[in-house]
């Protein structure tokens, strides 16, 4: 019953104006700020190891660090391996097409998230229910930012997280024979260990955990791209001829080829869908195009690095042959998920989602009892590595989710007292646990489609309200740009905006002393 809702649900949300509405708005964001992704590429890797913080906020790297902690997760693998078993090796080509143009989405909602942020009980808060109540002003913004708010919390904090613990549980009972029930239990106490210590701890864990594994991870993936260098060029090739229905075994799926890595590829650099800000508004700098750069190039580090070495890895192994060969009444190819050809799991279940000719690694029965590994190269290694992968980039994912879900549930109680709001976070940490114990125990289908309804509704709230708020943030990019080509160095860049436009700017149009304090450092690392 609920598989049938959730379904239901999703062919209402993601329908054809999402998906290409998410396309369109990248274009021409894209077009708007031109091309500020190829521009200014150099200036973002430079913004984000620069080391601004304060005891309110956090630095931009460790801002980034947590934003990836959202976008670096089953997306990156599981994502990639069902984007190519439904779409075949061209949905690829749009994850790539959307993760460009989804940079300039990133760069206004996290650019937005700095204008309209506020200082509350000792940390930054800001995000999409902030620049929407205080950039749409009126009875209409704090309506609009309620409900953002209230499908946030019900989307990051009780749908997404089954998607990752899902991941995290299936991959570990085929590594390491854990029972799903078991790893449950272990992300249970791992994550109230954690979340409860908020947001200082939640970004130094990610910190930590983040680049070290993305770098491992990477550096796997390249040893098995350059043992089989050879091979490369033709898979580059095979992509793009898939992608513009060229190449004859893909040519029919067209249409879902281009849906699929529209949905896959927001899935996992998250660009436009509204969560990016929350990490964004925490930063510490002194002009919000700075963050707002940096986030940019966050959605190129998800989407061009990882989930590109994740598809060279699938293509590798030769498990992207989604047809069975036939082709249907209108001469069309048959896909092996239309005759129900699926991933005999060792458990005895069965995987119908493509996750498992990834994540699955090393299983001994796979589409009609041909043998598929994550690695040709490291026989044996591949499961287990996958496992641990996994494990850190969806435990850190789901801290993320935590964080970004506190900050509504802040939102949502500003008015109350401190205790009512304390309570209230208190109850939705027990929630999101209880809802990673769900998904890990629950069958991959319904966490992956619980997760493409979340994401769904939260982008459709967010591209709204990006569009009817995005001056404030093209001004601020042009703004930046100007103040760094006349003081030769954007460091120097500081943001203070016009009260008659921007009356609700409040902690740009004030002198807190966090903000005294970081454009002092700023001064005297430059002088």
């Amino acid at each position: 019953m609920l598989e049938n809702v959730v379904a239901w649900l999703n062919e209402i949300v993601w329908s054809k104006p999402l998906v290409f509405g998410l396309l369109i708005t990248g274009t021409l964001f894209t077009l708007m700020m031109r091309f500020f992704q190829v521009r200014h590429f150099k200036e973002m890797i430079r913004l984000m190891f620069q080391g601004e913080k304060s005891p309110t906020g956090i630095s931009s790297f460790q801002a980034i660090a947590l934003s990836l902690a959202g976008r670096v997760g089953t997306g990156n693998i599981v994502g990639v391996s069902t984007a190519i078993f439904i779409g075949g090796p061209g949905a690829i080509f749009w994850m790539w097409v959307v993760a460009f143009l989804g940079a300039s989405s990133a760069f206004i909602e996290s650019t937005l998230g700095q204008i309209f942020k506020r200082e509350e009980r000792g940390e930054y808060r800001g995000g999409p229910a902030f620049y929407i109540e205080y950039g749409i002003k009126g009875r209409l913004g704090r309506i609009y930012g309620i409900i953002f708010a209230i499908v946030t919390v019900i989307s990051v904090g009780l749908l997404l997280p089954g998607v990752q613990s899902n991941a995290i549980a299936s991959s570990m009972k085929n590594a390491f024979q854990i029972e799903p029930w078991i790893v449950a239990v272990i992300l249970a106490i791992l994550l109230a260990l954690i979340i409860f210590g908020g947001v200082k701890s939640i970004a130094n864990v990610a910190t930590a955990v983040v680049p070290f594994m993305a770098i491992i991870y990477i550096i796997m993936a390249l040893v098995i791209i350059v043992l089989h260098i050879d091979q490369v060029p033709a898979l580059f090739a095979l992509i793009f001829k898939s992608a513009f229905g060229m190449e004859a075994a893909f040519g029919g799926i067209f249409g879902a080829m281009i849906e699929i890595g529209v949905k896959r590829g927001l899935y996992s650099n998250e660009a436009g869908q509204g969560t990016g800000p929350h990490a964004a508004a925490a930063a510490e700098v002194s002009h919000p195009a700075k963050q707002g750069l940096v986030q940019a190039f966050s959605v190129y580090v998800d989407t061009l690095f990882v989930c590109t070495a994740t598809a060279l890895i699938i293509l590798i192994s030769g498990t992207y042959n989604v047809t069975d060969g036939g082709t249907d009444a209108k001469g069309k190819p048959t896909l092996l998920k239309d005759n129900g050809i699926f991933v005999q799991m060792s458990e005895g279940g069965r995987d119908y989602s493509g996750t498992a000719m990834y994540a699955q690694a090393g299983i001994d029965k796979a589409f009609q009892g041909s043998h598929y590994h994550f690695d040709p190269t490291f026989s044996g290694l591949g499961s287990y590595f996958i496992a641990i992968a996994l494990f850190f980039f969806a435990f850190t994912t789901i801290l993320a989710y935590y964080y970004i879900t506190e900050t509504n549930i802040a939102y949502l109680t500003r008015s109350a007292s401190k205790g009512t709001t304390k309570l209230w976070i208190n109850i939705t940490r027990l929630l999101l646990i209880f809802a990673a114990i769900y998904g890990a125990v629950k069958t991959a289908d319904l966490a992956w489609s619980m997760g493409d309804l979340g994401v769904g509704m939260m982008a459709w709230l967010n591209i709204i309200a990006i569009w009817i708020l995005c001056k404030p943030a093209l001004s601020a990019l042009r703004d930046y740009e100007k103040q760094k080509k006349s003081l030769g160095s954007g460091r120097y860049a500081i943001y203070k905006p016009n009260p008659a436009e921007l009356p609700n700017a409040v902690f740009w149009l004030k002198d807190y002393p966090e903000r005294l304090k970081a454009e002092k450092f700023d001064s005297e690392e430059n002088h």
